[in-house]
């Protein structure tokens, strides 16, 4: 029986846990090594919850039945070796708040394209009627919405770092849209670790639960293979048809489950490029086996708005288009943008280096980037891979600096792409900060 619990970090998921815990009848302490946030600060005060910040009192956390560990902090902090060697059980915010809500969880990880699908499928969600949330690793967090108002369905976007400290939580409908190298840097280097991780989506499911999965994506494929998966599979491709789920036949884009057959032209999709034809197909799958409407997943497909900072187009200067694809923090993110770019690239690139390998850029580089500004405090990486690639790889310390020169070395007709393949840590608070510094950047050419 927990009747203790301590937060470390208070950020969303922190408060929004230490809120519902405190709903719940809890004993709450909370703790932030760093500053707290004057908006979250304001919450725990209306709430009466008593925090520290600036440091980890470990008297106090020690006493907890329970602790809730935000996805930021490693398994390396002192903290949380202390909780680990003292067998104090340690959970994610998601495990938390899964607790207290009877709703169906629609559940989303992969390494790329996880804000898109889970905000693609909350919109075709909304747009039928439904009382629908969208939560987890975007917008509110999960526990806040569980304590304030609770939903039928929550559209629940999932990160690996909060996978790692869930245990008995369950999928209803689980989304897995591809696995490639990704935070190595919080796993030891070690790949299989971050793959071991990502599966963990389906763990807990049952029989009458299902699974939507990237048949064309070998790594899931295998590991499916070593699984006895108890639900109802549906795999989506674009190589081939196998059985019911999502496939492409005569430039359509084809969706079968148990409740529908249905089809639409891949032109009349919103999101273009072959990772967002993925997205598509996995939020068409999940709405399907909602019993949704065709009519309505038909319209929701083709006048999604997209996501900030994902593939988003800015304004034209001169010509020259600006794309924000600061959620690019990986390789295979970026090898997305630049694959889905039909105009010549200036490649705003480089931030915190997760242990990124950019060898699978190397064709796409040398095919459509012009130029390559780096943008970050450790360059070295990316000035080894591609020089010899690019003619023109130049250093920026700050984004003014990175968007003037870009701006510089394009041409009309051009693309200026901010697509970083790294995390953003080294110069801004995250990948939303960096991306509207882009854009705001990109305003005061």
């Amino acid at each position: 029986m927990i009747r203790k619990i301590a937060i470390l970090g208070a950020g969303e998921s922190g408060t929004g846990t230490a809120i519902l815990a405190r709903k719940q009848g809890l004993d709450v302490w909370v703790s932030d090594h760093g500053r707290i946030k004057d908006q979250y600060r304001k919450l725990l005060a209306d709430h009466q919850i008593p925090f520290e910040e600036g440091t980890h009192s470990p008297g106090k956390i020690m006493e907890a039945d329970e602790v809730m560990k935000s996805p930021g902090i490693p398994e390396t902090s002192a903290i949380v070796k202390s909780l680990r060697e003292k067998n104090i059980a340690v959970v994610s915010e998601i495990e938390f708040a899964g607790r207290y809500t009877s709703a169906k969880k629609i559940c989303i990880t992969g390494s790329n394209g996880k804000t898109t699908t889970t905000t693609l499928i909350w919109h075709i969600l909304k747009k039928a009627g439904m009382n629908v949330a969208l939560a987890g690793n975007i917008g509110q967090s999960f526990a806040l919405q569980v304590a304030e108002k609770d939903r039928d369905v929550f559209v629940i976007e999932i990160s690996s770092f909060q996978l790692d400290d869930m245990y008995s939580f369950r999928a209803d409908i689980a989304v897995l849209l591809n696995i490639t190298p990704d935070h190595l840097d919080r796993y030891g280097y070690d790949m299989q670790r971050y793959v071991g991780s990502k599966m963990k989506i389906i763990q807990n499911q049952k029989k009458t639960d299902c699974l939507i999965y990237c048949r064309d994506d070998e790594i899931i494929r295998n590991e499916l293979e070593k699984t006895n998966y108890p639900g109802k599979l549906y795999p989506f491709s674009i190589a081939e048809k196998k059985g019911q789920g999502a496939w492409l036949e005569d430039e359509k884009l084809f969706i079968e489950t148990p409740n529908t057959t249905f089809n639409m032209d891949i032109h009349d999709l919103a999101l273009m490029g072959r990772h967002n034809t993925y997205n598509s197909m996995a939020a068409g799958i999940a709405a399907s086996i909602l019993k949704i409407r065709k009519e309505v997943i038909r319209e929701s497909l083709s006048d999604f708005q997209g996501v900030e900072h994902r593939l988003e187009k800015v304004i034209k200067v001169h010509g020259i288009e600006f794309i924000n694809d600061s959620k690019a923090t990986n390789v295979n993110s970026a090898w997305y943008a630049l694959e889905s770019m039909n105009a010549p690239v200036v490649w705003i690139a480089g931030g915190v280096d997760k242990g990124n390998d950019y060898a699978p850029l190397g064709e796409l580089v040398r095919k459509k980037v012009k130029a390559i500004v780096c943008l970050g405090k450790d360059n070295r990486k990316i000035h080894e891979r591609f020089t010899g690639l690019v003619p023109i790889i130049v250093d920026a310390s700050s984004m003014s600096e990175a968007v003037r020169t870009a701006y510089f070395l394009a041409k009309k007709n051009d693309v200026v792409l901010l697509s970083p393949a790294c995390a953003s840590f080294d110069l801004f608070d995250n990948y939303e900060d960096r991306g509207r510094q882009f854009k705001q950047s990109v305003r005061n050419l």
